[in-house]
């Protein structure tokens, strides 16, 4: 199994590689409640998180965009009652590097 919540996101830039589509199905295996979806044109990796309460799903959001600017790679949150919908994609090249798998990833081990 492999240890996505233990790797830290690597510097890129614009002509970084997206991920192929077999590396897709490689990596969504450790992180099996995210889906792909294509927004704006670009893949992004998306999951909702359900919660008990604003106060759970509020403090949640402040733990990923702690995380997002330790690790300076930030996703769109949704804040919502009782759940928060976090979408991981690279600005820089328009979709899916593994930084957004590694986050993914981290993103889980937070709601644990």
């Amino acid at each position: 199994m492999s240890k996505l919540n233990e790797e830290s996101c690597e510097a890129c830039n614009a002509d970084a590689p997206l991920v192929s589509a077999d590396e897709q199905q490689t990596l969504l295996k450790d992180i099996p409640q995210w889906q792909v979806v294509t927004l704006d044109g670009e893949q992004q990796l998306q999951r909702t998180f359900k919660l008990k309460n604003f106060a759970e799903a509020q403090a949640f959001t402040n733990k990923v965009g702690d995380l997002a600017e330790s690790e300076d790679h930030h996703p769109a949150i949704l804040l919502e009652y009782g759940k928060v919908t976090v979408r991981w994609w690279t600005h820089k090249i328009g979709g899916l590097h593994r930084n957004d798998f590694i986050m993914a990833a981290r993103t889980d081990q937070l709601s644990a």
